[in-house]
């Protein structure tokens, strides 16, 4: 099922801010030959990826988003911390089954008494959360809405499962929205989300929920981890975000043609290539950094945001078409006019 709401709001949400934080380590394609079996020639030609970055021993989802969200508030420049009265925090990693993961990121970014909560539906989280978030602005019931994805992927990979651990990397990628009128540069336009649980397993962790626990049947080290039907996945993948697309654009009044920036969730180079023709884009419409920082789950499309504002892949006005897909499964797109964003506080944000 599938939802298309109308925009029947006179104020909308405004991109006003965005950040991005990538841990230091660089593990590149070298450094994983050393452990499994393949090469930088196969990586790069399977998934289109030289390098990923991992989290450091001890550093947790949660560290990561609040780096990311101290940058997108220092950029909105909104008066005070006490403007933004939500957080949402999409990740498939969160610090802990209980309890979520937002309420520990608003209090560490003194945003005391903030309603806070996280969103799972894996590499579609965020989209899901600047969903909910431009929600929450338009009918009035918050004046200022944090959203922040953010995956540490190399906790829940199996480092000997060449399948997934060439892809993932960890990071965490954060904006701001604030209210406004839908003719302003930063407004967001409607968003179209979906879903299908009859394929539910085809992306997984088997273990740790209550469907395993409720067994007596301990786990094995296997389903520990994140698991992945690839070929599958892929199909779904090009053929949700490739319609999803098309139905964001329609619900926004806009024509493929118009779209000059295609921002889709950074899952696998082959995969964002397969989408951006199928909807008709030019490939220089594409913003990628795949190649750089790997699949990053619900962090990829905010990282990507950040880093095409220090690259200056993008400028004021452009029409922006967003899309995702993750387990679930799970997929969205929504598109936005970007702002005109100040560079300050973005050194080294991606």
């Amino acid at each position: 099922m599938e939802t298309q709401p109308q925009r029947n709001f006179e104020t909308v949400a405004v991109l006003a801010g965005v950040g991005a934080f990538l841990p230091e380590q660089v593990v590149s394609n070298l450094d994983l030959t050393r452990q499994l079996d393949t090469t930088d020639e196969w990586i790069t030609s399977r998934v289109g990826i030289h390098e990923r970055r991992r989290a450091a021993p001890g550093q947790a989802t949660s560290d990561l988003a609040v780096a990311a969200g101290a940058r997108a508030i220092s950029m909105a420049r909104l008066n005070g911390a006490e403007s933004i009265d939500t957080v949402i925090v999409a990740t498939t990693t969160p610090d802990k089954l209980c309890p979520a993961t937002a309420p520990s990121v608003a209090t560490r970014l003194g945003l005391e008494g903030a309603a806070a909560f996280d969103v799972a539906a894996v590499c579609t989280g965020f989209v899901y959360a600047l969903s909910v978030g431009a929600g929450l602005i338009a009918a009035g019931t918050s004046r200022g809405v944090l959203v922040i994805g953010a995956d540490v992927y190399s906790t829940i990979i199996n480092p000997q499962d060449r399948s997934t651990a060439v892809i993932f990397g960890d990071g965490a990628g954060a904006v701001v929205l604030r209210p406004g009128g839908h003719h302003e540069t930063g407004a967001l336009g409607p968003a179209v989300l979906g879903s299908d649980g009859e394929h539910r397993d085809l992306i997984q962790i088997p273990a740790g929920g209550s469907s395993q626990r409720s067994t007596s049947h301990p786990p094995t080290t296997e389903d520990q981890y994140f698991t992945m039907a690839g070929p599958t996945v892929f199909r779904h993948a090009v053929a949700r975000m490739s319609e999803v697309s098309r139905q964001a654009l329609d619900a926004a009044g806009w024509d493929v043609s118009d779209v000059d920036r295609f921002v889709a969730h950074q899952a696998n180079a082959r995969i964002l290539d397969a989408v951006t023709k199928k909807i008709g884009l030019p490939h220089e419409r594409q913003l990628s950094n795949i190649a750089t920082v790997g699949n990053t789950g619900a962090a990829s499309i905010p990282i990507l945001l950040a880093e095409a504002v220090t690259n200056r892949g993008v400028a004021p006005g452009d029409r922006l078409l967003m899309t995702a897909f993750g387990g679930g499964l799970t997929w969205g797109a929504i598109t936005l006019r970007w702002p005109d964003l100040a560079l300050h506080a973005m050194n080294s944000a991606a």
